[in-house]
This record gives C-alpha cells, sequence and structure tokens, in this order.
C-alpha cells in the first residue's frame, strides 16, 4: 500500500493537476485495495497444503502451481514480472521528479546538473539517469539479504514521508488557499487526515515492531541521519535557499 503517491510527484506535467492528480491518487488507492484484497482472499482459498506452501521458497508460485499447473505458473509469473518491471518505471521517473524538484530549489547537490531538461523529451534526463544507475549500483553490489533489508527499508521510509506530510497539512491547513475545481472534501477533510495519520502509525508500528525488522530500522534512522546533516549543511551555507519560495519549470535551465 506504498506509492500512491507517485501521482503527486508527477504533478508538473500533468494537466490541470489540482483536479486530475487527487483523483488519480484516490483511483490508485481504491484498485490496489479492491484487487490486492481479492487477489490475496483467492490465493489463501487455494491453499491445500499450510505448512508445505508456508515452507516454499515462493508461496504464491507454489498454490499457483498446485491450482493451475505449471504452465500457467509460468504464464502468471510473467505477467507479475512485467507489473514489477512497470512499478520499477514509475518509481525511477517518480524519484527522479523529486530529484529534479530539489535540484530546481536549489536542494541538491550538483543542482544545476540535475535541474537540467531535455528539449526533446521535456523530462529531467539527468536526474533520470542518476535514480537509474543508483538503482544498478545497489542490485549488482548488495548481495540478496542486504538487498532485502534494503527493500523493507523502503516500506518503512514511505510511511514516515506520509506521517510528516499530514503532521505538516494539519499544521498549516488554515493557512492553505482554495483553489476552485480542485479536489475538495469538505466538512471531511480534518476527519481523513487525522484517520490518514492514524493509519499511518499503525503501519508504522506493524512494520518496525518484528525483530526481524532491526537491521531495516538502523538502515532507516542512518539515511535519516545523513539527511539530517545535509539539512544542516544547507542551513549553514545556504540558508536563503532553504527560505526561498520553489520555483516553476519555465525557471529551469534546458540543455
Amino acid at each position: 500500500m506504498v506509492g500512491f503517491d507517485s501521482a503527486a510527484n508527477l504533478a508538473e506535467e500533468a494537466k490541470d493537476p489540482h483536479r486530475t492528480v487527487p483523483r488519480a491518487i484516490v483511483g490508485s488507492v481504491v484498485a490496489a485495495s479492491v484487487l490486492g484484497m481479492l487477489f490475496l482472499i483467492a490465493l489463501t482459498v487455494a491453499i491445500t497444503d499450510v505448512p508445505r506452501v508456508s515452507a516454499e521458497a515462493s508461496p504464491v508460485a507454489a498454490i499457483m502451481r498446485d491450482q493451475l499447473g505449471p504452465v500457467m505458473e509460468r504464464v502468471l509469473l510473467v505477467a507479475i514480472t512485467f507489473a514489477f518491471f512497470g512499478a520499477g518505471v514509475v518509481s525511477m521517473a517518480a524519484c527522479a521528479r523529486l530529484v529534479f524538484a530539489m535540484a530546481r530549489d536549489g536542494r541538491f547537490p550538483a543542482g544545476r546538473l540535475m535541474r537540467r531538461v531535455g528539449r526533446r523529451t521535456r523530462t529531467p534526463v539527468p536526474a533520470t539517469l542518476l535514480i537509474f544507475a543508483l538503482g544498478v549500483v545497489l542490485m549488482v553490489a548488495l548481495p540478496g539479504a542486504a538487498l532485502l533489508e534494503l527493500i523493507t527499508a523502503s516500506t518503512i521510509l514511505p510511511a514516515l514521508i506520509y506521517g510528516a506530510t499530514i503532521v505538516l497539512y494539519l499544521a498549516v491547513r488554515g493557512r492553505l488557499s482554495r483553489r476552485k475545481g480542485a479536489l475538495d472534501l469538505g466538512r471531511f477533510e480534518l476527519p481523513v487526515a487525522i484517520c490518514a495519520l492514524a493509519w499511518t502509525l499503525v503501519a508504522l508500528f506493524v512494520l518496525v515492531s518484528p525483530k526481524e525488522a532491526f537491521v531495516s530500522v538502523v538502515i532507516v534512522g542512518g539515511l535519516l541521519l545523513a539527511g539530517g546533516l545535509f539539512f544542516l549543511v544547507m542551513l549553514m551555507t545556504d540558508r536563503e535557499a532553504l527560505e526561498t519560495e520553489p520555483g516553476t519549470l519555465g525557471e529551469v535551465f534546458r540543455d
């Protein structure tokens, strides 16, 4: 249940983002919830031998093989592979937009390079290549167990970001302007925000409470510490960048 916010990272490239992006986020959450739950229910009902399936290296593949045979198992696993590839492309695009936005606002190393936009594609090419290169390096350099810990950490970080975003929203909601035609929850706005924060706290507890999550929690703590140190450096060396209103695409240098 993470990744639904990726649409927000592409808002600057969307038409009528105040209307379309919230709809995309809500729609993705609904679709993932309904389809994901149906898939989980179907898998659970299809289990014929719980101990044996639990001992399998890939329980989902084992359930598919038992119920549909080896040929359909491979077909469905190919479909799942394409789904993972699509999710990876979306994650790369979303992360590249984050790098671009921070670089554009003077809050990212090598900002003059990372904020460049290609003339033909009109996309942040250097930022995209950076994210792609980092992903390849991590995949090649880290052993399987360490990579799994990093993937687990990547589920904790979004939950922290979601929670921080909600807290920030609750703190400044009274000063936010309203745009005509944008998504507006009306009187349900505050209850939804509070419920979202409560849900995020529960999700964080579930993610960090198992003892197996200790290494992932340490990784998250290290990343937060690195981010805090970078913030302090920016605060001491380029405070103006932190206090300046973020720019727009029209102000970006293009190659």
